[in-house]
C-alpha cells in the first residue's frame, strides 16, 4: 500500500470539515490545527482508478462521500477500499409483461 508522500502519514488531526471543488477538481480539507490540506482528485484518479469501475467509484466518493475519500487517500487505504469493488445499491431491473420492474 502506498504512503501519500506529500502529507504526514500519521497525521492524527481530526478534520473539521470537507468539500469537493468541481472548479478546481480538488477535495478540500481543514483540520482541528487550522491545517488546510487540497487533494488533487485528477491524480488519484491516474494513480488508483485503473478500471472504469475504480474512477466511478472515486468519483461516487467525490460527490456523495468527501470526507471518506480524504481518510482513505490519507490513510493510505484507497487502493484496498477501491479492491473491494462496492455496490452502492445499484438498482436492477427485469423486464417483465408489463414493463420493466425493479428488482430488490
Amino acid at each position: 500500500m502506498k504512503q501519500n508522500q506529500n502529507f504526514d502519514h500519521n497525521h492524527s488531526q481530526k478534520v473539521l470539515s470537507c468539500h469537493y471543488n468541481m472548479d478546481t477538481n480538488r477535495v478540500e480539507a481543514r483540520f482541528e490545527d487550522g491545517t488546510t490540506l487540497s487533494i488533487d482528485c485528477i491524480s488519484i484518479e491516474d494513480e488508483y482508478g485503473n478500471t472504469p469501475a475504480q474512477r466511478a467509484e472515486l468519483d461516487w466518493l467525490l460527490y456523495n462521500k468527501p470526507l471518506e475519500y480524504v481518510q482513505l487517500v490519507l490513510s493510505g487505504e484507497i487502493e484496498h477500499y477501491l479492491s473491494l469493488g462496492c455496490d452502492h445499491g445499484i438498482l436492477v431491473t427485469v423486464k417483465s409483461p408489463g414493463g420493466w420492474t425493479p428488482m430488490g
